[in-house]
């Protein structure tokens, strides 16, 4: 009784070690075609990404149109507002490029600048002037700026004209001893004109 009790054992324990094995090949097989589908789509997705990356967006080309004037601002310059006031006066009615050229020519101390009041006489046809430097220095970028204002608004340089300038006072600082500092805001504004008007 005893041998045959222990043969029992023996075929039970192949089986189970059998059975065990079987399972153990099922889970292999199971699990390799994953780890293939798996090496399959990682390569994909890597793909895809770099389509996108590579993918350029579109630029919108903006057309500019045509303007009738172009402007420019100083504000709050550290200037006199008379000085720019005179100066104004010289500028207007002028291109851009010939009231350039005549600020150049103040600072150079070549041409001076119409003054009213109690200030000595120069030579030439006017009679007292001034040769306003500092003033006329800020003005050379305000008209350069102005020129490139109308070249961006597709205008013709040689009809456009310095129609309006005029100079206000901005916010003055107060100094320590009770006076205030020189503070002056500028506009500046050019239109094309026909050739009959700049004639006129």
């Amino acid at each position: 009784m005893a041998e045959q009790k222990i043969k029992e054992k023996k075929i039970e324990q192949k089986t189970e070690m059998k059975q065990e094995k079987k399972t153990d090949e099922k889970m292999k097989t199971t699990d390799a075609p994953l780890n293939k589908e798996h090496e399959k789509i990682i390569p994909q997705e890597k793909k895809v990404e770099n389509k996108v990356e590579s993918v350029k967006p579109e630029v919108k080309k903006v057309e500019v149109s045509k303007k009738s004037e172009a402007v420019t601002r100083g504000n709050d310059l550290h200037v006199s507002m008379k000085q720019c006031m005179f100066i104004c006066r010289v500028i207007k009615n002028k291109t851009i490029d010939d009231a350039i050229v005549e600020m150049e020519k103040v600072i150079a101390f070549k041409k001076a600048i119409p003054m009213t009041g109690e200030i000595p006489h120069r030579k030439g046809n006017l009679m007292s002037g001034r040769y306003p430097i500092t003033a006329c220095a800020l003005f050379i970028p305000l008209l350069k700026t102005l020129k490139g204002n109308v070249l961006a608004n597709k205008m013709d340089l040689d009809k456009t004209r310095i129609y309006f300038a005029s100079s206000s006072y901005a916010s003055r600082p107060s100094k320590k001893g009770g006076g205030r500092f020189k503070r002056a805001n500028i506009i500046l504004k050019a239109k094309e004109f026909s050739l009959k008007e700049n004639k006129k």
